[in-house]
């Protein structure tokens, strides 16, 4: 039976254990969404993970939802990660780059020349976004045109093929969190009467459309799924999650894709109805520490297990996993922060 230590075939690449850093918004990029020299260090110390996946990048302007976060669609924001890919692979470490956008959420202080943001439909989120401007109200949304859909859809290629171009392994479509691709898939935020809305193959057209360009781009065995079902988070509903999940589920295994990472969330058990379906490498998360995720591994109920605030504040988990060391507490105060501290200061054991 696999444990964490156990090395995974991913792709053209190998994890040289199970162990996945989950995607985490931490907030140290410049204004113009380039990574700053510490993000080099951030990741770097994280390197003996089997993967690395980035915080969420988004893959155009108008996709920008919060203060401080990464793009990748200007060149800048290329030589930027560059560098911090560069430093993950001198560790010996593996990096894929979430890709998102992040539609309602947005504001437009943070979109350019103020735009209001896009959405499926004009349903505006309740309560504030925290930006660096102070709280600011989420606004109603416009609605994207059928027309200009596929236009945004392959957005998510262009940006896969710029995280190649910057040395990253791999992409991951984000299509979780209640952000743009998630939007689509819930028909309390999708009310569309064309065909991105309403059958459960209508709201998934626009992930399908994200998957391929980015597949067009990078290659299946380089390209992963984000789910979180029913997360309680940006007004998520999904009333018929347990109807939707399954067929992106086996839609995504006929593609061939480098894996599905699924965050389960609430009263919907997601590993046991998505694991048997999706035929290659499935990655659990979320809230798993050691021994859960060796139970899990252990009875075949996922590949890999996905860790998250752990890696904060333990930059090199793997060897305390394996050496049976304390887990040390982050300090949820500076996750989202500016500068070193909380962020690259924890010590190894």
């Amino acid at each position: 039976m696999p444990t964490l230590f156990d090395p995974l075939a991913l792709g053209p690449i190998t994890l040289k254990n199970r162990i996945v850093m989950a995607p985490m918004t931490r907030s140290r990029n410049d204004d113009a969404g380039c990574p700053t020299d510490i993000m080099a260090t951030y990741y770097a110390q994280r390197a003996t993970a089997g993967l690395i996946i980035s915080e969420a990048t988004y893959v155009s302007a108008m996709g920008k939802g919060y203060s401080r976060i990464p793009g990748l669609h200007s060149p800048a924001q290329v030589a930027a990660w560059r560098k911090v890919v560069d430093a993950v692979h001198a560790k010996g470490g593996k990096i894929f780059a979430q890709l998102f956008h992040t539609g309602r959420v947005a504001v437009p202080q943070l979109l350019p020349a103020g735009t209001q943001p896009v959405a499926p439909s004009a349903i505006a989120i309740n309560g504030k976004n925290y930006t660096d401007f102070g709280p600011i109200d989420y606004v109603v949304p416009r609605a994207l045109e059928t027309g200009e859909i596929s236009g945004v859809a392959a957005e998510f290629g262009a940006a896969a093929r710029n995280a190649l171009a910057a040395g990253f392994d791999g992409v991951e479509l984000h299509a979780a969190s209640g952000y743009l691709v998630h939007q689509f898939l819930d028909p309390t935020i999708n009310t569309r009467a064309d065909s991105y809305g309403g059958s459960i193959a209508n709201r998934a057209r626009f992930l399908f459309e994200a998957i391929d360009s980015m597949i067009a781009a990078a290659g299946k065995e380089r390209v992963g799924v984000k789910f979180s079902p029913r997360i309680k988070f940006n007004d998520v509903v999904e009333p018929d999650a347990e109807e939707i999940y399954p067929h992106l589920a086996r839609e995504l295994s006929s593609r061939g894709i480098a894996y599905l990472h699924v965050a389960q969330q609430g009263a919907y058990e997601a590993h046991k109805a998505l694991r048997p379906l999706f035929k290659g490498p499935y990655f659990a998360g979320s809230a798993f520490d050691k021994a859960s995720g060796e139970t899990l591994l252990a009875v075949g109920g996922a590949d890999a297990i996905v860790f998250g605030k752990p890696f904060i504040g333990n930059p090199d988990l793997p060897r305390r996993f394996r050496d049976g060391l304390a887990i040390a507490e982050s300090d949820g105060k500076t996750y989202y922060a500016k500068g070193p501290e909380g962020y690259i200061d924890y010590a190894e054991a």
